[in-house]
């Protein structure tokens, strides 16, 4: 069994000899450090190498969990990782992230499964918005500013003979040409939309023909 360190410290933090030397105390024969913000695995080629170097039955030390991974998501792969080699994993700082007991163990197993469940959560939170945004005509980014009167005003404009050009339809809207066509290009409004834009464009001032 080797007990092997791993450090990642930050543009801010710039000097890692203190993470090395609380490693290297509590018994880390050997310590890999990356340099920099990034959680991106593959732009942390020690944390690669330290990877490598693990063999089954090693101990990772680390002094806190978020040095493995900024994210949760990434955390977690990088744990499920770290078990499919048989290596174990102990925080210094954190005294439940320590695998090398039973104990340990399933009070580690407590807090991984917490951690894939919000994950979890997150995940489907955010495909329950986007489907909702999509079913409201919005696909992310910012919000559209081609109302539905708006686009009723440039179908009319566009089915006018000669059809009148995005440019003048934009102008005449106050956008920009490149929200007509795209506000165009999205299926066509319900029967229902089209009655409510018609009505809301009856009852607001005469529009002029160009």
């Amino acid at each position: 069994m080797t007990v092997v360190g791993y450090a990642r410290v930050s543009k801010r933090e710039q000097n890692p000899n203190a993470q090395k030397a609380e490693l290297h105390a509590a018994g880390a024969e050997r310590v890999f450090v990356d340099h920099g913000d990034s959680s991106r695995v593959k732009d942390r080629p020690q944390w690669l190498a330290c990877m490598d170097y693990l063999r089954a039955g090693d101990v990772l030390l680390v002094r806190r969990l978020d040095r493995l991974g900024g994210t949760e998501r990434i955390l977690i792969e990088t744990l499920h990782e770290l078990e499919d080699k048989d290596v174990d994993i102990k925080s210094l700082t954190e005294p439940v992230i320590d695998t090398t007991t039973p104990m340990g163990r399933a009070l580690f197993g407590i807090v991984a499964v917490f951690a894939q469940l919000r994950v979890d959560t997150i995940r489907e939170n955010t495909r329950l918005g986007l489907e909702y945004a999509r079913a409201q005509g919005r696909v992310g980014g910012r919000p559209t500013v081609m109302s539905a009167e708006r686009v009723e005003v440039a179908r009319q404009m566009r089915a006018q003979n000669p059809p009148a050009t995005w440019e003048t339809i934009a102008k005449t809207l106050h956008v920009s040409s490149a929200s007509v066509r795209r506000a165009m290009a999205q299926p066509e409004m319900t029967a229902g939309e089209r009655q409510h834009g018609a009505a809301t464009l009856q009852a607001s001032a005469p529009y002029d023909q160009q």
